[in-house]
């Protein structure tokens, strides 16, 4: 298998290759990136934020939810608007809310759970190749949106609270995340669960990746500013996109092949 792009299953969840997830931390940073812009930059507050946010996302869902087919740019939308909607929800939780990050992380934890046994009572399996009924596909998006939140509650944690400087971090996450990586290859570990905790581990992993280029240089980052870098990740994950579209089209213009009689 090329791990790094094939085309889309027969439902409209994309095949998750390398490309995946580097397309997946480029639009969970533009998100967190976007989120912060309209909660803090703009100080329009997080439950303003929060309510033109879940516009934002709902618009995202009904085209993906209409669509007959894997459409890249309606699928990385709704990526992109639930993690700008995890991070103010994330925002909302803790500064207006004043919950701790372990209360809120139970809080989304729970959620999770219900999304997850609805999910299963419903299609039989939590499997993404078994995504196939808009009920479910709702589901997942809801599922999306939780993860986001949990995995940016994680990367507030481990910022402002755990203590470890970048080091620690970046040893810390590439180490679970490479972890992850192992259980998939050389494992019968659940793929399911192994995609999750993937889907988790990449959003404060791509806030650390964010945190080398935008961060001052005098304190040992890249300093490029949070244009430069949300350009250089919104460039990567438009080419993505691009030729996501390009190679579903190739696909679909395709010949089928016949098999032979026998």
């Amino acid at each position: 298998m090329n791990i790094f792009w094939t085309s889309a299953t027969a439902n409209k969840i994309p095949q998750i290759t390398l490309a995946f997830w580097v397309m997946k931390i480029c639009a969970t940073i533009l998100g967190e990136t976007v989120g912060d812009v309209l909660s803090i930059d703009l100080n329009i507050g997080y439950i303003v934020s929060s309510l033109i946010l879940s516009s934002i996302v709902a618009t995202s869902l009904v085209l993906q939810l209409i669509s007959r087919r894997c459409h890249p740019v309606f699928f990385w939308a709704v990526v992109f608007s639930t993690s700008t909607a995890a991070t103010t929800l994330t925002d909302l939780f803790n500064s207006t809310f004043g919950l701790s990050y372990l209360m809120s992380a139970l809080i989304v934890i729970v959620v999770l759970a219900a999304i997850f046994g609805y999910w299963r009572s419903t299609a039989g399996s939590l499997s993404l190749s078994d995504i196939k009924s808009s009920k479910v596909e709702l589901l997942f998006c809801g599922a999306l949106l939780f993860t986001n939140t949990l995995g940016d509650g994680m990367s507030d944690f481990l910022t402002d609270k755990s203590g470890l400087h970048f080091g620690g971090r970046a040893i810390l996450l590439t180490g679970l995340l490479g972890i992850v990586a192992l259980c998939y290859y050389f494992t019968k570990a659940p793929r399911v669960l192994l995609f999750w905790a993937a889907f988790i581990l990449s959003r404060p992993f791509g806030s650390m990746l964010s945190d080398l280029l935008t961060k001052p240089a005098d304190d040992g980052w890249l300093d490029l500013g949070v244009g430069t870098s949300s350009a250089i990740f919104a460039a990567v994950l438009y080419a993505f996109i691009v030729y996501a579209t390009f190679a579903n089209k190739m696909d679909a213009a395709a010949p089928a092949v016949l098999e032979p009689q026998t």
